[in-house]
């Protein structure tokens, strides 16, 4: 593959600027974020307005989706966890509908452009951590930081510094990875292969969608009930 069609995937891949907000660029990905969001609260006003006592279609679905988090939020937390549902539900719902937004035609996933993967992994990051306030109090949370023993204070501190750049590196590398995938071969093969990698990327994006969620899910735990 020459540099001429490798700038081409780059380009097809890059975020470009859609129009300024006064002095500021909105770029593709803010605008493919702010659809996403649009679609999500017409997508819950129709699927809620006429709820049923015994659920059916999407509300069933929904319903089972909850039952889900639930069930994992009492595993790792016990009863206390179920107060984290709204957190760890919307989490899950609204990354995997950006990482699937490629389902609409000309759009990029969001989570394919870094700046999205790191607001989502420092936004988690720091409600971890009011939600460890919270729990503890603050003496309790900065105690927190010097268990098991005092002297793993520093990597404690560390650990936490670290988190968000896992989490969005994690994300974002596996959502821009499979979208390179799926450029490459079409550009290649464009009627054979791309469909499989398609298929494979439904499941990426949503393996990736919970493996955020689970560790979120993870870093609360820790607050809660220790290291």
């Amino acid at each position: 593959m020459g540099l001429q069609a490798l700038g081409e995937i780059m380009a097809h891949v890059r975020p470009h600027q859609v129009f300024y907000l006064g002095p500021i660029p909105v770029y593709s990905t803010v605008v493919n974020t702010w659809i996403i969001m649009a679609l999500l609260v017409l997508g819950v006003f129709l699927a809620t307005r006429k709820l049923n006592f015994i659920p059916r279609g999407i509300q069933h679905i929904l319903e089972m989706l909850l039952e889900f988090f639930y069930s994992l939020l009492e595993e790792t937390m016990g009863k206390e966890g179920r107060r984290y549902l709204p957190l760890v539900a919307t989490l899950f719902i609204f990354i995997l509908s950006l990482n699937l937004s490629w389902f609409i035609p000309g759009m990029k996933p969001p989570t394919m452009d870094l700046s999205t993967t790191a607001a989502f992994a420092v936004t988690t990051i720091i409600l971890v951590q009011l939600i460890g306030i919270r729990k503890k109090g603050l003496v309790g949370y900065i105690k927190h930081f010097f268990q098991p023993a005092p002297f793993l204070f520093p990597l404690n501190v560390i650990e936490e510094l670290v988190k968000p750049v896992s989490l969005s590196l994690r994300l974002f590398g596996n959502m821009f990875g499979e979208e390179m995938v799926v450029t490459i071969l079409f550009i290649m093969l464009p009627f054979l292969l791309p469909t499989p990698i398609m298929i494979l990327g439904v499941l990426m994006g949503l393996i990736q969608a919970f493996v955020f969620t689970l560790l979120t899910v993870t870093y609360i735990a820790n607050f809660i009930h220790g290291h």
